[in-house]
């Protein structure tokens, strides 16, 4: 664990606090953890802003993003 927790930390994705707690729950459910950042104040804040963009590492940036890209195909049909 604390070797993830060294590792630099990418973007992800960026969407409201709603959309970013689903895609949060999704990345968690295929062992890739996140951080929440808030898009106006930069801290664990989602509920009270217009922006929230989730970070992983950079070695779980693919992954995460083959998750996202087949949520929005999903979302799509």
């Amino acid at each position: 664990m604390k070797e993830k927790e060294d590792k630099a930390l990418v973007e992800a994705f960026v969407g409201s606090p709603w959309e970013a707690e689903l895609v949060k729950g999704l990345l968690a459910s295929n062992d890739i953890q996140v951080v929440l950042r808030d898009g106006i104040l930069g801290t664990l804040a989602p509920y009270f802003s217009n922006g929230v963009t989730i970070m992983v590492t950079q070695d779980d940036y693919e992954a995460a993003m083959q998750i996202i890209r087949d949520r929005e195909k999903e979302e799509n049909e």
